[in-house]
């Protein structure tokens, strides 16, 4: 059975503070046993595990992230959710160690059994470091 719309919302929230305080077991309990993940890079990891173990170090070692909320969007028939953020962080580029970083991206996720089974992330190929903007190939 699908989440209401209001429960996507509630859930969403919940899992947003999660993402902005760091909190991996937070993060991880609103994905699906069987999620499948497709990288803004084309890389897809399957299982809630394999997710884990796979954002682990980026949890353990890329503090000060916070994920803003520029758009949210729901489809309660679908149980899907559009969630276009705003990334914030002292980058982690070699040329601009610690610089702040902002990067935009959108996630589409699918929902099964009121847990996300499906998570796309789409990013955009240019940050912005400071106040250069940069390609991503040039890195």
């Amino acid at each position: 059975m699908g989440l209401s719309e209001t429960e996507m919302f509630q859930q969403f929230n919940r899992w947003l503070t999660a993402w902005n305080k760091h909190d991996l077991v937070g993060v991880m309990d609103f994905l699906h046993e069987d999620i499948l993940f497709e990288n803004w890079d084309g890389k897809a990891i399957t299982g809630k595990e394999s997710i884990r173990r796979s954002w682990m170090p980026w949890f353990m070692h890329h503090g000060n992230f916070k994920f803003i909320q520029e758009g949210l969007f729901f489809d309660e028939q679908q149980q899907l959710m559009t969630f276009q953020w705003k990334l914030e962080w002292p980058s982690i580029e070699k040329k601009f160690k610690d610089q702040p970083e902002i990067r935009r991206g959108v996630d589409i996720m699918q929902l099964k059994d009121g847990k996300i089974i499906r998570k796309i992330t789409y990013s955009k190929t240019a940050i912005q470091i400071g106040t250069a903007i940069v390609e991503m190939q040039a890195l």
